[in-house]
């Protein structure tokens, strides 16, 4: 995170009070959805059913911070990779609430106490990126998770931003797409909140806990619009720098043209 946020909250004392109220609201039902998926999940696991649980417990988060996801565009279900740009937190849980995709998240979310947790219950894949030595056990965790059950989503830009642009892209693992280990689609995803983003944005040194009270002491909902745009097969583009740039190229066209272009229809 290398900006530093736009976001402003010019409220007056009655909003305030109000937001306060939204936040604490907010906090009680998450914890609550909490404990309740939690529950269910320890059922379904005691059965060895596959659990939809972690899944729903996402998409509820995203929709307790006020989200509202709205698909654009025809969304690839099975043997597909996503790949999205990345503007905050909340990304995470709206993304898989949409399609019950789990995550390739940098290495040091795992030790966040509670989330790490939580991630690995969602089968998320921990990579640390400036471990140029251990690339290649990474790829093989991605790997296997292709294998599975769950799409695997990346942020290839490694950071959240403002989304005004496109940060230079990291293909290292897109390596794993090079060539896929099963037959399988690279499927871009357009993630925009609109005229909302500022207020969503995590950048620069903002703490995490602030930015979470930004979200939930927001009165009015924010419309997250995810454009899934045409895919591709990996196989036919080359190495993974050229995945890695074709993908960039159709969620910068996409950005640019205000999520009107390449939508896969």
């Amino acid at each position: 995170m290398a900006l530093q946020s736009t976001a402003k909250i010019e409220r007056n004392p009655i909003a305030l009070l109000f937001g306060q109220f939204m936040f604490l609201c907010r906090m009680v039902l998450l914890i609550a959805i909490l404990l309740g998926c939690l529950l269910l999940h320890a059922i379904w696991r005691l059965f060895r059913q596959q659990s939809p649980w972690p899944r729903l417990f996402l998409g509820a988060v995203a929709w307790t911070c006020g989200i509202v996801p709205k698909r654009v565009g025809k969304r690839i279900t099975t043997n597909v990779f996503y790949a999205s740009n990345h503007i905050s937190w909340v990304d995470i849980p709206t993304m898989a609430g949409v399609t019950g995709c789990t995550f390739i998240a940098k290495g040091t979310l795992d030790e966040v106490p509670l989330i790490g947790w939580l991630c690995r219950l969602n089968n998320t894949i921990f990579v640390a990126r400036d471990d140029k030595l251990g690339v290649g056990r990474q790829i093989d965790m991605i790997r296997e998770a292709l294998d599975g059950h769950q799409p695997v989503t990346i942020f290839p830009e490694g950071t959240t931003h403002d989304a005004q642009s496109l940060l230079p892209f990291k293909p290292s693992l897109f390596q794993v797409l090079a060539p896929p280990p099963r037959p399988m689609m690279v499927q871009p995803v357009f993630l925009t909140y609109g005229t909302k983003t500022p207020h969503v944005a995590w950048l620069g040194d903002e703490p995490a806990l602030a930015n979470f009270w930004r979200l939930l002491s927001r009165i009015k909902p924010i419309e997250a619009r995810l454009h899934f745009l045409e895919p591709f097969d990996p196989e036919h583009i080359g190495d993974r720098k050229a995945i890695s740039a074709e993908v960039r190229l159709r969620i910068g066209t996409s950005l640019e043209s205000g999520g009107r272009h390449g939508l896969h229809v």
